[in-house]
C-alpha cells in the first residue's frame, strides 16, 4: 500500500546544512542559487516535521506543498473542433 507523501520547501541561510535534512525525509532537490531544499515526508507527520525543522538556526522558513490538495481532474478538457481537424491531417 502506498503512503501519502507531501513536499516541504525549506529555505536556508547556508547550504552547508542541507545534507543534515535527510533524516527528516527524502531530499528531492537542492537549489544552490536560491538556497532551498525540497523534501518529501509522510503526510501524517508533516506538522511535526515542520515544527522540528523550523527550530534550527540555519533555517529561514518552511513552506508546505499544496499539490496533494489541488484537484488534477479537469472538466471540459476536449480540444477545440478547429484544432482537432488540424491534427488529423495526413502527412
Amino acid at each position: 500500500m502506498l503512503t501519502e507523501r507531501q513536499g516541504l520547501v525549506v529555505w536556508l541561510h547556508s547550504l552547508k546544512h542541507a545534507k543534515s535534512l535527510r533524516r527528516f525525509g527524502n531530499v528531492h532537490y537542492v537549489s544552490k542559487k536560491m538556497k532551498y531544499v525540497v523534501l518529501y515526508c509522510n503526510q501524517d507527520e508533516i506538522d511535526s516535521v515542520m515544527e522540528r525543522i523550523s527550530t534550527y538556526s540555519y533555517v529561514k522558513k518552511v513552506d508546505p506543498s499544496f499539490k496533494p490538495f489541488i484537484k488534477s481532474v479537469f472538466e471540459n478538457s476536449r480540444p477545440d473542433k478547429a484544432k482537432e481537424y488540424d491534427y488529423k491531417m495526413g502527412f
